[in-house]
């Protein structure tokens, strides 16, 4: 996990007004691999082990299971995939922090390489078998996203997790960001729009949206 990004994180238990402070105790290249992340107002602390981050309220339990899959599974659909979501999200240069939720999180190398100055959080439990990337961050959250509000350029989320996950991609998503949901539910299309999203495109279970 890269050691700016702590700056953008929030309490998954106390909501996105509550920072965290970070306590590296080991790290490679500004990226903490070992830490904990606590915070000041419920005292709740949150392990960072081998670069991954558990950022889940508790009761936090065993991981659940994901949507990524491991690293060394073969999916024919992946370097489609890989081509099409930098693009949706509108990744084509600049800086800013982009994060993928759930199915997305599988093409985390493709959107950093989109551009140099992306930094990519990948958020879902089977990222803990991924190997640490270059300008890319693993974690796992519950209830929701742990970021500030509108502090992220761009999130896509798998809509299988639930509209509660689209509605955390719309709270932090900055100013003329995108939100992209793939395996979109019905209904998808009004929950964007309701939160005051301009629709740009909704087709094969893929609805892409952007902040006023």
């Amino acid at each position: 996990m890269h050691l700016l990004l702590t700056d953008r994180l929030t309490c998954p238990r106390c909501g996105p007004t509550f920072g965290l402070i970070l306590l590296a105790r080991r790290m490679s290249d500004r990226a903490v691999t070992e830490g904990e992340l606590g915070c000041p107002n419920c005292r709740d602390t949150f392990l960072v082990a081998d670069g991954f981050a558990d950022l889940r309220a508790p009761p936090r339990g065993a991981p659940p299971e994901g949507w990524a899959g491991l690293p060394t599974r073969v999916d024919p659909r992946d370097d489609e995939r890989a081509e099409r979501l930098p693009a949706l999200l509108g990744v084509v240069g600049g800086p800013g922090t982009v994060a993928l939720v759930g199915a997305p999180a599988r093409q985390s190398e493709a959107v950093a390489a989109a551009s140099e100055e992306i930094h990519v959080v990948g958020v879902d439990p089977d990222l803990r078998a991924w190997p640490e990337r270059p300008r890319i961050s693993r974690m796992m959250a519950a209830p929701g996203l742990p970021f500030f509000d509108a502090s992220l350029r761009a999130i896509a989320v798998d809509g299988r997790l639930g509209v509660t996950w689209v509605e955390e991609a719309i709270r932090a998503a900055v100013p003329r960001g995108r939100v992209v949901v793939v395996h979109a539910p019905i209904g998808t299309e009004d929950v964007l729009l309701s939160a005051g999203l301009e629709v740009l495109a909704s087709e094969a279970e893929t609805v892409v949206a952007t902040r006023g």
